[in-house]
């Protein structure tokens, strides 16, 4: 195992570079252009730049994609951007139609011509809608692709928003209808009204043609809370009115509001996930909990009564424990079942649980594929026992089937043709030792073959955190960018994503943190062991945090790659947590602010290490002026440092994006092919 570099001297005195962080200062974006202006001109001006950026364009304006939808009422909604609607439609259709090869769809908004209509960049962040999904809704649009939102109310019979309907200014609002003339809602309103990271910290109960200003509280949090919000259950027969409390990432409270106001608090560890779904209740735990005497593990799935629960009652029934190679990837309701989607070794594994007089009963689910990435969720959970199930690998283009659990086999909805040609691709799964001896798993796209000659463009891909697992997923993109150019491409399941659960993702926490770097430095070593590559042609790839993992991998084992694509990165650690929503990942890496925690927080802070005397791999920086999560102060300073330094390093700033990095297809295409190009130029 290579060694990682002792970390450089604290840079904690002024910073030459904080002037970067004023986002939309004209000294900031002359900077920026400037820099954009040098990474087009050596990227972007060339025919191979085009030929890449407008397959990847085809791919994701391509009519042939399958549109996902979501039923609400009789209909089947969808957004869909496409070559003609760059901004997006939001439709529906029912579902004869959605079986044809094309549907026939009705057009709700047309988001293109809403922004030209009103002189704004809008981007779509979705609709809340009220029951019985034949009225009202609460469109959340963004400018420029931030988090930040303005909401406001439509009509759907009438295809244009309410004048003097609800309306909220930009802020990352919390908005949820109880009923036609009153709205759970959390927002900005002055002074005090948001948390140090950026969320609502005040829930009120907002009647019509009231100011916001005199809306009810119904729950008052803290500074230091991550957020606060309440939501309306409009189950029917199960209507209930909740509040949570997020105290940070991985803990929360959940209050359940009586019909007196009065708020129960459910009996559930802080660090556990709760969820209400008719009479049930089920609990997600993180760590160990013990009940009456029993132990139950992290990781695992339990279920309750919920009137039973919350009057004292403590029976519990384990529906999913977890093992050394498994793990609950995530659950769905249907109307009188539970489908399960779980990982074993990172590979799915789907089980249908049904609760019958007092048991569970267990069963596979019908139809579904082995040895591909499979998910399954309830169409309606209140009505019907219809699901949708989502089938795809890094070869295997997307199959959307929909069934009914009961009945033998679903049928077959969508399929997404290939966008590539993978005949002479194969997918394997390896796993390499850590430096711990920690057994890390990792998937390799390459060609049948293959010469294990050290000299094939790799790209290895990874993320590592916030319990995020990494799944095979068609690979359309990067099959036609760099699986058929040659390219062999690698995914690492790194310790601190969630491929096993609670514990895989705790492992790396905080103080640990450099573990996820040391299994990401493993998969490299191990593919130049296996002459897969070597260090000249070995790029990687990550962005949000997996950027500060590409960041830290730069500074840390800059010996073992030859090219670096670090996207909407953290990067000062020393500062994360005083830029946009910084604050609110402090249970992730810590608290810079305190001594005692900022020891080992500096180990993992790319722009304090960062030597002038150290050789790097080129980096290409990118981000986005409107990234209103990640600071783009992160990726700006990082450039102006490591320029100044005199080493290697692009960078291009995208004005729209938020933290996606693109608010529409052709911003998406150009970003991929920026990144694309530049290691095909630097690991040839």
């Amino acid at each position: 195992m290579a060694q990682a570099p002792a970390p450089a001297p604290s840079q904690d005195g002024d910073d030459p570079y904080l002037w970067l962080e004023d986002v939309g200062g004209d000294k900031a974006l002359d900077w920026v252009k400037a820099r954009n202006a040098e990474s087009t001109a050596a990227l972007a001006d060339s025919k191979a730049f085009e030929q890449t950026r407008e397959r990847i364009l085809e791919v994701l304006d391509s009519d042939a994609r399958i549109p996902g939808v979501v039923k609400m009422g009789a209909y089947y909604y969808n957004f869909w951007r496409d070559k003609t609607h760059q901004r997006g439609l939001w439709r529906r259709t029912t579902l004869d139609e959605y079986r044809k090869d094309s549907p026939a769809w009705e057009t709700i908004l047309d988001l293109d011509a809403l922004g030209k209509k009103e002189n704004e960049n809008w981007v779509w962040h979705g609709a809340e809608c009220l029951r019985p999904y034949d009225g009202r809704c609460l469109l959340s649009l963004s400018r420029g692709g931030a988090d930040a939102t303005v909401v406001r109310e439509f009509d759907l019979k009438t295809r244009d928003f309410v004048a003097d309907g609800f309306r909220l200014a930009e802020a990352k609002s919390s908005v949820n209808w109880i009923d036609i003339d009153t709205l759970f809602v959390g927002t900005d309103t002055g002074a005090g009204s948001m948390t140090r990271s950026g969320y609502p910290r005040i829930a009120k109960r907002w009647k019509r043609s009231t100011p916001i200003e005199s809306a009810t509280v119904v729950y008052e949090g803290t500074a230091d809370d991550l957020s606060i919000n309440a939501y309306h259950d409009d189950t029917p027969g199960f209507e209930r009115d909740f509040v949570r409390r997020t105290i940070d990432f991985y803990s929360s409270q959940t209050f359940v509001i009586g019909k007196d106001g009065k708020q129960a608090r459910l009996p559930i560890p802080d660090d556990a996930n709760g969820s209400v779904h008719r009479e049930w209740l089920t609990v997600e735990t993180r760590m160990p909990w013990t009940v009456d005497g029993k132990t139950y593990p992290g990781g695992a799935l339990l279920a309750a009564k919920f009137d039973d629960f919350m009057a004292g009652k403590r029976e519990l029934v384990v529906l999913f424990e977890p093992t050394e190679t498994t793990s609950l990837a995530g659950y769905s309701w249907t109307r009188h079942h539970l489908i399960v989607n779980q990982l074993d070794d990172v590979k799915s594994v789907l089980t249908v649980l049904t609760p019958a007089d007092g048991a569970w009963k267990r069963s596979t689910l019908p139809g579904a594929p082995k040895l591909s990435t499979v998910s399954a969720t309830a169409i309606d959970a209140d009505d019907s026992d219809d699901y949708f199930m989502t089938v795809a690998g890094y070869l295997e283009p997307t199959t959307l089937y929909r069934g009914v659990i009961g009945e033998a086999k679903a049928e077959v909805l969508k399929r997404t043709p290939a966008f590539f040609d993978a005949s002479r691709l194969d997918v394997a799964q390896h796993f390499v030792k850590s430096k711990d001896g920690t057994r890390i798993p990792y998937f390799i796209v390459a060609p049948r073959d293959l010469r294990k000659n050290g000299a094939n463009p790799t790209l290895l891909y990874g993320y590592g955190g916030f319990e995020v697992s990494l799944q095979p997923g068609y690979a359309a993109v990067a099959g036609r960018a760099w699986l058929e150019k040659g390219g062999v491409y690698v995914v690492a399941n790194i310790r601190g994503g969630g491929e096993y659960g609670p514990r895989w993702h705790q492992a790396a926490l905080k103080q640990n943190r450099l573990r996820a770097y040391e299994d990401f430095a493993a998969v490299a070593e191990d593919l130049i062991a296996r002459k897969i590559t070597s260090p000249a042609h070995l790029g990687i790839q990550g962005g949000s945090n997996g950027g500060l993992l590409m960041g830290n991998m730069t500074v840390l084992y800059p010996k073992l790659f030859g090219a670096v694509v670090c996207q909407v990165p953290l990067l000062d650690m020393k500062r994360y947590s005083h830029l946009l929503a910084g604050a609110s990942w402090m249970a992730e890496y810590g608290d810079p602010d305190k001594a005692e925690e900022w020891q080992y927080i500096r180990t993992f802070s790319p722009y304090q290490n960062v030597r002038k005397d150290v050789k790097y791999p080129p980096v290409l920086f990118t981000t986005s002026t409107r990234d209103d999560r990640v600071h783009p102060g992160h990726a700006r300073k990082m450039m102006a440092r490591m320029r100044e330094q005199g080493h290697d390093v692009t960078y291009y700033e995208n004005i729209e994006g938020g933290h996606g990095g693109a608010a529409d297809n052709r911003q998406a295409a150009f970003m991929q092919a920026l990144a694309y190009t530049f290691l095909w130029q630097h690991l040839k």
